[in-house]
Order: structure tokens, then sequence, then C-alpha cells
């Protein structure tokens, strides 16, 4: 036992040093960073280039990643990035955070290559000592790591306890506002907390190496694991999240001691346990407060009165909602038809493509529901498509179903369960609703999407189009259509009295209770909606493949997805339906016409991610700001052509321009204008 809790105690440490960095990143500057797991594998990987493929030494490489790479970008990610986002709401730092979480790994595999590296070395010299404790085996990686957490630790609070810089940190994590009154400078003091953040970002991935290897989704894993620690802490104490973060770790080495390590059970426990943590101290916040907020605690009545209202402004602003409202139907509707023309023009390879674009567009417009309208950043929704894709399976295979009447059975399957996901999260604050989606979804893909029945070692199970759409342009019309039905209701949401319900409720929950409107309703409503309309889109991309494939409805597959379609738009249809058909045949449209290797078909998704980065400057997305423009233009040329059309029509009609063309004397009667000056 006590070699099981040695193994554990050093995943635990891993988990430690994450959630250190996660919490003390948030509680000083007010950002969640989803991108620390790719930030540690950036530099676990930048190590492992250094001391392995360059032969440098251990000492020499982890001073070049751990003391000038890591502060490096961890300065650079401030100043150029999340500086920008201090007044931001929490769905766009959280957003932009994933957006670099997006562009990291892709920017790994351009700089280092993308080939699998299945065992890294750590701090410790090669061959890797070996000591006995107590009969216990430990190596000098496991001993390193116990040392890096107790050091971590211990210098942290000597330095936030006894130094002037800790002191500022202090104060700032206790009231921005009133820190900058007395003369502090809170950017400096951010810049620095992100020095430290990226600092442990880095250690974590070089002590995880040795355990995990060096890939990009194994690393996020590991931090998403110690999401868990965080929410434990309620993304504030420090303590309380290392010590969760070690008890997670012997909790899971303690399920393999006792259980048989060849089991299914063992398995499926294994990955539940951090899902575990998550759940019990969920349900103890809520009964002890009854609401688990992330701006519970935080500053005081100066710091709430700055803090942004409207969290879910992922959407155009008012003005620009308002304006033009011809043209603002126009638009759209003219880029729908010309995307429809593309399956009479496309070759058989670029309209199979097609047709799943336009698939994966129909699971986009359920962020477009969820986020855009809802204002809830839900992590799941590519869980949600799973789910669909696999219960289409089932019912059109094994049971006999019509493909489409088994795709409408798999979205209402995956409306239950988000009408469940709604209910449990409708107490929680945006925060541990992304935290808590993201969790769901990586236990649902290991306990559920794993089963035989399912993923048939892999292959899936086989689904038959329908007899009317069995050629890729008829099926890809097909879900053309689809999309069409989906986004008029949207529409048509958004229009009637739900629809501006909807809205309040984004805006302020606490404003829509005060004119009577039920916040719990609204959210469930459209929480059922996404996640039908996200099942759905998983059935028919299911059907487009002709194969149901649990791998392709993974959770971090989603991260990136999401990054895709804020890029375009979060709250546009007609950029759902873009960023689907982007998404799939830019990598080809790189492979195929540009002839570039594999390592730059990451080129579109760093593109992607660096779109989702400029959400903070850009919150309408790239489709908004394109049309808006054309709007402006075509405006502005209207207007110049109107204008001597108008005067000369004013010329006519004003009799004092008639005649001899004198000037009137100020005692003439003023003239009303004719209309069409009016309307010019």
């Amino acid at each position: 036992m006590l070699q099981f809790i040695v193994v554990g105690l050093v995943l635990g440490s891993i988990y430690a040093l994450a959630a250190s960095g996660l919490v003390i990143t948030y509680v000083s500057t007010g950002v969640l960073n989803f991108a620390f797991g790719s930030l540690a594998f950036f530099i676990a990987r930048a190590y492992y280039w250094m001391h392995v493929e360059k032969g440098w030494g251990i000492l020499l490489s982890a001073a070049l990643s751990l003391l000038v790479l890591a502060p490096a970008m961890g300065l650079f990610l401030y100043m150029f990035i999340f500086r920008f986002l201090r007044l931001s709401s929490q769905l766009i730092k959280v957003v932009v955070t994933i957006g670099v979480s997006v562009v990291i790994p892709a920017l790994a595999a351009m700089l280092f290559g993308n080939e699998e590296i299945f065992q890294a070395p750590g701090l410790a010299s090669q061959p890797v000592s070996v000591y006995h404790v107590f009969g216990t085996a430990v190596t000098l990686d496991q001993v390193i790591s116990y040392i890096c957490v107790i050091a971590i630790v211990v210098i942290g609070a000597l330095i936030l306890r006894f130094t002037e810089a800790g002191l500022s940190v202090r104060a700032m994590v206790d009231s921005e506002a009133m820190t900058s009154l007395s003369g502090s400078n809170p950017s400096r003091i951010a810049a620095g907390v992100w020095v430290v953040s990226t600092f442990l970002a880095g250690l974590a991935g070089i002590l995880a190496a040795p355990v995990i290897g060096l890939d990009a989704g194994k690393f996020t894993l590991l931090i998403a694991a110690a999401f868990a620690a965080v929410i434990a802490a309620r993304l504030r104490s420090l303590p309380v999240a290392v010590i969760v973060a070690l008890l997670m770790g012997i909790a899971g080495s303690l399920v393999q001691y006792y259980l048989p390590p060849d089991s299914d059970v063992t398995a499926n426990i294994i990955p539940s346990i951090p899902f575990a943590f998550v759940v019990v101290s969920l349900v103890v916040n809520i009964v002890r407060s009854g609401r688990v907020n992330e701006e519970e605690g935080v500053g005081g009545a100066l710091d709430r009165a700055i803090t942004p209202n409207g969290g879910a402004r992922l959407a155009a602003s008012a003005d620009s909602e308002n304006l033009y409202p011809k043209l603002n139907f126009t638009f759209p509707v003219i880029l729908f038809a010309l995307i429809c023309l593309l399956p009479l023009i496309f070759k058989p390879y670029w309209l199979g493509l097609m047709a799943t674009g336009v698939t994966l567009a129909i699971v986009f417009i359920s962020y477009t529901l969820v986020t855009g309208e809802g204002g809830m950043l839900w992590l799941c929704q590519i869980t949600f498509a799973g789910v669909g894709a696999l219960t289409t399976g089932q019912l059109a295979t094994e049971h006999g179903w019509p493909v489409l009447a088994a795709v409408v059975g798999g979205g209402v399957v995956a409306a239950a369960i988000g009408l469940v996901i709604g209910v449990l999260t409708i107490r929680l604050g945006n925060l541990y609703v992304a935290l808590v989606t993201l969790t769901f979804g990586l236990l649902m893909e290991r306990l559920v999407f794993n089963l035989k029945d399912f993923s048939q070692f892999g292959a899936g199970v086989a689904v038959n189009r329908p007899d009317f759409a069995i050629s890729d342009r008829a099926f890809t019309y097909l879900a053309l259509a689809v999309f069409a039905v989906i986004a008029i209701l949207i529409v048509n949401l958004r229009r009637s009295t739900t629809g501006l319900a909807l809205n309040a409720v984004r805006w302020s929950e606490n404003a829509s209770r005060t004119m009577g409107l039920s916040v719990i309703q609204m959210k469930m409503l459209v929480s059922g909606l996404a996640a039908f309309v996200a099942g759905v889109g998983g059935g028919l991309y299911a059907v487009a493949h002709k194969q149901a494939i649990p791998l392709d409805f993974a959770t971090l597959a989603g991260l990136v997805w999401l990054a895709v379609l804020v890029t375009f738009g979060v709250r546009s249809n007609i950029a759902a339906l873009l960023a689907g058909c982007v998404f799939v045949l830019s990598p080809a449209f790189v492979q195929t016409y540009l002839q570039l290797s594999s390592t730059w078909a990451q080129v579109p998704v760093l593109l992607f991610g660096v779109g989702a980065i400029f959400l903070a400057q850009n919150p309408e997305g790239t489709v908004h700001q394109q049309a808006m423009g054309l709007q402006r233009a075509l405006h502005r040329l209207s207007g110049a052509r109107a204008v001597p059309a108008a005067t000369a029509v004013a010329g006519r009609h004003d009799p004092r321009l008639q005649g001899d063309g004198e000037a009137p004397s100020p005692s003439d009667e003023p003239v009303e204008p004719t209309a069409e000056v009016t309307q010019s």
C-alpha cells in the first residue's frame, strides 16, 4: 500500500502544482487559465528539445525552460492578451484562454514536429536513481516532485506573508480597486503573477512528462483533473487546492491497490475520481450557501461596481443590431444562397468534405443557442453531439428505425441529458458551469462512449444514409435544409417574447428577476433546445460518415470547435455554417493546393485559435465585423449618390429658387422639404 501511496503522491504533487498556478492566477487577475495544460506541454516539449534532441545538460535545459522561456511566455501573454481582459466578462475571458490553448499545441507542432513521444525524461539524470524508504522503492524523479511541491508551498507562503510583493498581491486579491487607489500598480502585479503562473505550468509539465509522456491532449486531461481541486477550493483557497490535489492522487492509487488492475470497473472508477470530488465539493458549498458563484467574496463595493454586467456579451452591440435591418437580413440570405451553389460546383472529394462541414455547422449552431442566446458557457456540446450520433447508430442499425427518425431520437436523448445538466448547474456561476460541463464531457467520454456496444473496438456502428440522399450532393442539400430550418427557428426565437426574455436573462439575471422573469425557465428552455440541436447535428454527422464512431466526439476537440465558431461569431447563424465548412475544408485546401507538409496543416487550427484570442477586441466575430463594414460602405455609397438628386429635387420644388434665382429674404416663409429630401 505504501508503494501505491508514494506513486499517488507523485500524481497528486503534479495536480497540486497545477492547481496552485490556476488559483494564484485567478485570485490575482480574475482569469481562470484554461490554457494551463497547453503551456505546461509547450515548456515540457521545449525542455525535451533542448535536453534530448540537442544534447544540452539538465541544468542548462531546465534553466532555459523554467527561468527564461516560461517567464517570457507569461509576460508575453499578459502584455499582448490578458491585460486587455481585466474588465471583460467571464465568458470572454474563458473563450480567450481556450483560444490560447488551441494555438499553443499547434505552434509546438510547427516548431518541434508532431511525432509522438511516449517516454520523456524529467529533472533526474538517466538512468534514474532508485532509493528504498521503509522497504518502498522511490525514484529520484518522485523525490524531486515532492521537493518541488513543498518548496513552492513554503516559499510561496513566506513571500505572501512577509514581503512587500506578497502584501501587494494579497491586497489586490482583496480589492483591486482599493489597491490601485493606494498607489500600487495592479498591471505590474498582474504581470508578475502571470510570470509565476507560467513558471508553475512549466514545472508541472516537466515533472509530468516521465509519467504521461509528451502529448498535448494528455496534458490537457491532466490539468482538467486538477480543476477538481480548484473547484473544491472555490477558486480562491490555495491550501485547500493543494490538499485536495494530493488527496486525489492518493485516492486514484488506492483504487488501483484495492481493485483488480485488469477490471473494467477499475478502469471506469479511476477517471471518475475528479468528477466525484467536483460533485461532493459543489453539493457541500450549495448546501452551505445556496449558490456557488465565482463573484462571491470578491473585493468590496467599488470592485463590484466596476465589474462588467452582461456576462454573456458575445454578441453584436445594440446599435449594430438595429442599424440597417434590411441589409442585416439580406447579407446572410445571400451567403446561404451562394453556399447552396457550391455542391453543384465541387468535385466528389470536396463534396464529401462539404457534407461533413454542413453537419458540423448544425452542431456549431447549438453553441449559438446555449452560449450566444442563453449566455451559458457549456463545454460539452460535442458530448451531446456524440450522444446523438451513438443513439442514431443504435436505433437505426440495431433496432431498425428509419435513419431520420433515429436522428431525431438521438436529439431527444441528448435533450433529456441537457435538461438534467441544466438543472444541476442552474445555481452555479459561469466559471463553475464551464468547469462542470468540461468534467461531465470527459466523464461521458471515458465511461459511456468507450462501451463496447458503441465503440466496437474503435470501428463504431455502421449507419446507412436514407435512400433519397445516398449521394454526397443529395445529402449535403438535406443537411443544408435541416440547418436552414433550425436557423429560421432561432431567428423567430430572437424576435419573440421568449427571445426578449432570454436576452434580458443573458445581460442581468438580477434585473430579470426584478421584472418577474423566470431565470430557471429561460435557462432550461435554451439548455434543452441546444442539446437537441447538438444531438441532431451529431446524428447527421454520423450519417454523413456512414459510421458512428465515439472517437470523433472527444471532449477536447470540442474546445477547438468552440474556438472556431467564436472566430466567426457565436450569435450569427450564417457564421456557424461558414465555420463548419471552413473548419473541414481549410486543412484539405492547405495540403492539396499549397502542398505543404502535415506539420503546416496545423496552420488553420492555429488561425482559429488566434481568432478566438481576438474575441477580446471583437466580441461580434469576423462575419459580423465584415458584414457591418460592407453595410456601412454601401450606406455611404448610397448616401453620396442621393445627395445630388435630393438637391435637384429641392431646387425644382422650392419657389425661392425659381425665376431670377435670387436668394430669399429672411422674412420669407420656410418651405418644408420634399419627401425625397427627407428620405435621403
